[in-house]
């Protein structure tokens, strides 16, 4: 194996080995020359070589996103630094374990007029759950007598080791994103093939929190007496929660289970498309539904319907499942159980008796009456994104992962049955369309699964240094909605006539991706109908020699008048 001489850069890879983070994501630079050739050169670490860093930060995320563990993210100093930021955002608030390792100069060469050198420390502290300044070190010939000197290295190297096992620890114990920052001095391409270090290893402590059955008595008591009960589950991983519980939740008929398609939660019980449900309710149905008692699990929740609505018509309670953290989006959180929701539910359930209601049988009618009404509208509506959707999500085959783009994408999704053996997956945490595409990358990666994105037109593009990598598995597939600009500003409040709309809010363009992937040589096929659709996708599903993109042209204008007329349709 090969090293570099420089005893810090030794302690990182080392001590990342060390707690199983085996994959790396290096943009190319000099001042990384160290961590690069540590990482690159040892045989159990997994590299990866991605230029752009906002994408390699993205492609990272989406690679942790499936592999349940640390990934490591490698550049240079200076303002290559700074690109990483929105996926750090995006992993702080999804609790997705990044560790950002970045080359720096010397603290003594900080503005001074030196290039590629920007004010490192703590340049994500708002959004980080750790960052590490680590010394810089002189690489000290084994002749040194200066006792000082020898000293003064020997202290740097200990406080180096220690702040790398925080920041290490931190990222697997909290899930979340961290920084370690490393100085270098020249020359930073010597290597030995042996180290020279002998790491520090400090084991993470895992610490999780209990409840006794006891404590537990005046909730279930509450939540027995209630006949009225919301449960709302946010993003979660596949198979994360045991199905049991979810079977006594869903066969309790005073409980009401609303998921979302990142929920990957399944009952024939569940309510699965909440703005079908609330999305015409008027107040008296509003007064209907509200809950006497809210529980909600998982990470962000994407409908605004739902938000709305729990925000006027409060429960009473609002108890929030988290290990980590709990937000109060609905403005009535009163109880966070820091606990692990399989936990949680084992000890809860136990006291939990099914109260005699027609509270979900009532809303089960409802959602019956929904989906026909849904169905009778599909059947007659023209060629615009929602029948692309219908299409689209019908015919991506089962057993395999759907990544979905931001803004409208994920919301037309949210009005679909969708196949339940399906995994799927969208960046909720900051809600950007910045790195969607890097993104599902990574996951297609990390999971070796076939995997489909769908993607706005305006996300495509702003992310297309994605495609920019050569680790893209043949199996990949990128379908587009191109309708020629962010149509979901047309669907929000506004004047939609006036050139001011056009060029600064749906951002109107005639980009086409066909030159894209000739660059980058994936196939490719258009459609502009519903006829070529129907006709294409089962080509584009069937071809794997390389990764593929469908780009489907719908209308721009029609779009938010079908989607509105849709609400007014099932009331």
């Amino acid at each position: 194996m090969k090293f570099s001489s420089i005893p810090v850069a030794q302690s990182v890879v080392l001590l990342c080995l060390s707690k199983g983070i085996d994959h790396v994501v290096i943009s190319p630079g000099s001042r990384n020359a160290p961590l690069t050739i540590g990482f690159t050169h040892h045989p159990e670490i997994e590299t990866y070589s991605i230029v752009d860093e906002r994408c390699a930060a993205f492609f990272a995320l989406g690679l942790a996103q499936q592999l349940q563990k640390p990934v490591a993210l490698v550049c240079t100093s200076g303002s290559a630094l700074l690109n990483y930021y929105p996926a750090i955002s995006e992993a702080f608030y999804s609790d997705i374990p990044l560790v950002v390792i970045s080359a720096d100069r010397p603290i003594e060469r900080i503005d001074v007029g030196d290039g590629q050198t920007i004010r490192q420390r703590n340049v994500f502290e708002n959004h980080i759950l750790y960052s590490a300044n680590l010394y810089s070190e002189l690489v000290l010939e084994e002749s040194t007598a200066d006792s000082k000197l020898l000293q003064k290295q020997r202290e740097a190297e200990k406080h180096n080791q220690q702040e790398i096992n925080k920041a290490l620890n931190k990222a697997i114990v909290n899930n979340g994103p961290v920084h370690i920052n490393v100085p270098f001095y020249e020359p930073l391409y010597n290597i030995v093939e042996e180290v020279k270090v002998d790491p520090i290893i400090v084991e993470p402590q895992l610490k999780k929190e209990q409840i006794t059955q006891n404590e537990l008595k005046p909730f279930a008591k509450a939540w027995n007496a209630a006949k009225r009960k919301i449960i709302i589950v946010g993003v979660l991983s596949p198979d994360s929660v045991e199905q049991k519980y979810f079977d006594m939740l869903g066969n309790d008929p005073s409980v009401i289970v609303f998921t979302e398609t990142t929920s990957n939660v399944q009952h024939p019980n569940f309510f699965t498309r909440i703005d079908n449900i609330i999305g015409s309710l008027d107040d008296k149905g509003f007064k209907e539904l509200q809950p006497e008692l809210l529980l909600t699990f998982g990470g962000m929740v994407i409908s605004k319907k739902i938000k709305a609505f729990l925000r006027t018509y409060q429960p009473k309670q609002h108890w929030h499942i988290d290990p980590k953290k709990a937000y109060d989006t609905y403005f009535c959180l009163n109880r966070h159980f820091k606990l692990e929701v399989n936990y949680f539910l084992s000890k809860f359930l136990a006291q939990v008796e099914p109260v005699a209601d027609e509270y979900q049988t009532k809303w089960l009618a409802v959602r019956e009456r929904r989906d026909k009404l849904h169905e009778n509208y599909l059947s007659n509506m023209e060629w615009c994104d929602f029948k692309a959707f219908q299409i689209i999500l019908n015919n991506i085959p089962g057993k395999t992962m759907l990544q979905l783009g931001n803004s409208s994408t994920v919301r037309y999704a949210q009005l679909f049955d969708l196949d339940k053996s399906l995994q799927v997956f969208c960046n909720r945490g900051t809600s950007g369309i910045d790195g969607c595409t890097s993104t599902a990358i990574g996951a297609a990666v990390g999971s070796k699964i076939p995997t489909t994105l769908i993607t706005g037109d305006l996300s495509f593009f702003y992310d297309s240094n994605a495609l920019w990598n050569s680790r893209i598995p043949s199996n990949f597939k990128i379908v587009i909605i191109n309708n020629n600009g962010g149509g979901i500003f047309r669907i929000l409040p506004g004047n939609k006539d006036s050139e001011e709309f056009d060029t600064y809010f749906e951002t109107t363009h005639s980009l086409s991706a066909e030159h894209l992937s000739k660059m980058y040589d994936f196939n490719y096929l258009k459609v502009e109908s519903e006829t070529e659709l129907d006709s294409a996708i089962h080509k584009f599903y069937d071809n794997n020699d390389k990764p593929s993109i469908l780009e489907v042209k719908t209308p721009r204008t029609l779009n938010d008048k079908v989607l509105l007329n849709y609400f007014g349709y099932i009331k």
